[in-house]
């Protein structure tokens, strides 16, 4: 589910807004997805939208796929698109109304949750590690069909977003576990 979508009305450019469609789409043809949900909220506006509206959409997706795992963005994340999509996702997900949910995970977003002020409420601190060793040249192949949002560009290379820095946080993160590379989150519900 992808929950904003870039537009011209958003103040993206045509060209930048038809690119990044050609990338959700070469990815889901990519991973073989069914179906790939948009809801086209405005991006970096999501906080001018009726949240009652947003938690329907949502709600609504949750029930026809019936997901068993969920990925949420990081509530502390700096981009606010973020912080609201998890609002409304926990909304929408009490396990009494969608008991199929086992579990729910959230993740951390380079350049959006490590730079979130450093309170102690918002601290990243993982308690599940996944190992990614298998699949990590894989994952920077896709990485790459977001030419929008990783660049291997000499301007990227400081940017927290390009594959090196995808590369090191595999690597600190793999570490936890004693493998190459892992990706981690916070576990926030589990069923029995």
């Amino acid at each position: 589910m992808i929950v904003t979508e870039t537009s011209e009305q958003s103040g993206f450019d045509k060209k930048y807004v038809n690119k990044r469609k050609q990338e959700i789409k070469k990815v889901g043809l990519r991973f073989g997805f069914k179906s790939v949900h948009e809801l086209n909220y405005p991006a970096k506006g999501l906080d001018t939208v009726p949240f009652d509206d947003l938690i329907s959409k949502i709600s609504y997706i949750i029930k026809s796929v019936r997901p068993n795992i969920l990925f949420v963005p990081n509530r502390n994340d700096v981009h606010t698109d973020h912080q609201v999509t998890f609002k409304a996702v926990m909304s929408c997900t009490k396990n009494f109304c969608l008991p199929f949910i086992q579990r729910i995970l959230m993740y951390e977003t380079l350049s959006e949750t490590e730079f979130s002020p450093p309170l102690p409420e918002n601290a990243f601190q993982p308690n599940v590690f996944i190992d990614i060793t298998d699949t990590f040249k894989e994952k920077c192949e896709v990485l790459k069909m977001y030419e929008t949002e990783i660049g291997e560009s000499a301007r990227r290379k400081a940017m927290p977003r390009n594959l090196d820095v995808v590369e090191a946080l595999g690597r600190l993160r793999g570490s936890r576990i004693g493998v190459e590379y892992a990706e981690s989150f916070m576990l926030l519900f589990e069923s029995l």
